[in-house]
């Protein structure tokens, strides 16, 4: 393997280009620029000599019989070849450098913060809340890896939440809409999520009920499988009832492995495979959700998210201190999080905010470190890559057209801002794009260009090692699949007809290519 402090290789010995990063160039607190993307379908970055090799390199594979080179390194030069334990998504970059892992353990000291109301005597912590559904980042990302559905009727939702909206009511709201100012319009008394605890002396904004139904499945060869439909409400509501028209939208905390290429991979190599009118007659009609850089920001492409509505880690970082755990930032000011003008005596508590330290409760370097740290969090080594059965179920998901959505494989950008995302074959088998997954996923509520029927495709990078870093293999963006068998029988919409090959397959094939699943 080439070394992680390699120069890069002249252009004939190029899979390793792709593969190192540049001699010598630390990481330290360089910025990412918040733009994803301007909707160009070219990149800006390589000349054309690299350019076609990108282009030959990311090509979906037609050789099944032997592993790909360097496909056991899903993050390039930054893959981790830890031991495989339950900290497995928790390491740096490999290729991070010193001055790379020094602020990653920084950051990672604030992700793990345990916060506190405010006022306290420990300054540097309070502002909790008032309404929250986490005391720290990790509260819900545990060990940075999938979030945990309730397993029962009174299980609090330690990883899962509501989002909240309502319909647009007036030609102001529709207009914000359309121009993109807003993705969703807020439930006026109770905001953009439900926030189930609260500080001492506050009532909760209520609690999430999940009531599920069996839905069998019969299987080629005789198997069988069961799904459970889910069906969501709330009860003890502590501001009174809902707007009539309120959309919920169950979200489990995704996993956060890979982040920082995933957001250094061009957004030209995105768009480029979007298809809104599915030209090539596939089936298959990818769409790019373009969103907002900001309040006065033009519109760039999102990519985090289930409905890919945030264009960069540190706005999902922003967004979720201050909707998860009620802490303002720079970026996000709202020291009283998502309290409404409705909930009055959530605004008359005290914030964390101290003159001397800021205007916020959580003022730089807080949310820089923090965003270094989501953003360099490694993805672990393939497993079994060479092993028969694991190449037979990745001819399968080939064939079968997965890799439509799933896309294997990108190279990120040349002058990606850190070094350790510089130049980079990533595999995260995801296109980043929104699609119509059907009915029985629609959550039946829009948010900035996703229907309530659209998603955005999830990386599958680390999911085999679901159970062994989270304890469970809980799927989808409310973990209503119990295994991977089940998620992909959710599939629906544009995936209905790899949904139902699956099914058509011989016992033996399916769990070939589940076998192929849990080997990335």
């Amino acid at each position: 393997m080439v070394s992680a402090t390699s120069s890069v290789p002249p252009k004939r010995a190029w899979p390793q280009a792709v593969f190192v990063a540049a001699l010598g160039l630390g990481i330290g607190m360089l910025p990412v620029p918040s733009s994803a993307g301007d909707g160009r379908t070219q990149r800006d970055d390589l000349d054309a000599g690299d350019l076609a090799r990108v282009e030959a390199v990311t090509a979906p594979t037609e050789d099944f019989t032997r592993a790909e080179p360097f496909e056991k390194m899903p993050a390039g030069a930054g893959t981790s070849t830890k031991l495989v334990n339950r900290d497995a998504f928790s390491q740096p970059l490999a290729n991070a450098g010193f001055a790379g892992e020094r602020d990653f353990k920084i950051g990672n000291g604030f992700f793990k913060k345990i916060w506190v109301p405010a006022p306290s005597s420990t300054k540097g912590s309070d502002g909790l809340g008032p309404l929250f559904n986490a005391r720290s980042c990790q509260g819900c990302h545990l060990k940075d890896g999938r979030g945990h559905p309730p397993e029962g009727p009174d299980d609090g939702a330690v990883s899962m939440f509501l989002r909240l909206s309502v319909p647009p009511r007036t030609d102001e709201e529709r207009a914000a809409l359309a121009d993109k100012r807003l993705l969703r319009i807020p439930e006026p008394t109770y905001g953009g999520q439900l926030q189930d605890l609260a500080v001492t002396g506050l009532a909760g904004e209520g609690r999430m009920r999940i009531a599920y139904e069996e839905i069998p499945v019969e299987l080629n060869g005789g198997e069988t499988a069961s799904l459970r439909r889910p069906t969501y409400s709330v009860s003890d509501l502590g501001f009174g009832p809902m707007h009539p028209d309120v959309m919920l939208s169950p979200r489990v905390a995704p996993q956060m492995i890979g982040l920082g290429l995933a957001e250094q991979i061009p957004a030209a190599d995105i768009l480029t495979l979007a298809d809104p009118d599915d030209a090539d007659g596939n089936g298959i009609s990818g769409r790019a959700s373009m969103v907002r850089d900001g309040d006065g920001g033009g519109l760039v492409l999102g990519r985090f998210g289930w409905k890919a509505s945030t264009p960069s880690i540190e706005a999902q970082s922003a967004d979720a201190f201050a909707g998860d755990i009620g802490i303002s930032t720079p970026r996000v000011p709202n020291s009283h999080g998502d309290c409404t003008a409705r909930q009055v005596d959530c605004l008359a508590l005290p914030t964390g905010v101290q003159a001397r330290l800021g205007e916020t409760e959580a003022p730089d370097p807080v949310l820089p470190l923090v965003t270094f740290y989501s953003r360099n969090l490694a993805v672990p080594a393939r497993r079994d890559v060479d092993d028969p059965t694991v190449l037979a179920g990745k001819k399968l998901f080939y064939e079968t057209g997965c890799i439509a959505c799933h896309r294997p494989k990108f190279v990120t950008r040349r002058d990606a801002p850190e070094a350790a995302h510089r130049f980079q074959l990533v595999w995260p088998y995801s296109d980043f794009l929104l699609h119509d997954m059907g009915e029985g996923l629609a959550d039946g509520r829009p948010v900035g260009d996703a229907s309530g029927r659209e998603w955005r495709t999830a990386p599958l990078w680390g999911i085999g090692l679901t159970e062994t870093v989270s304890g469970h293999t809980y799927f989808l963006h409310d973990g209503r699949a119990r295994n991977l068998v089940e998620a992909i029988l959710w599939h629906g919409g544009e995936a209905a007809t790899q949904r139902d090959a699956f099914v058509a397959m011989e016992p033996d094939a399916r769990a070939a290519l589940i076998r192929f699943l849990e080997s990335l």
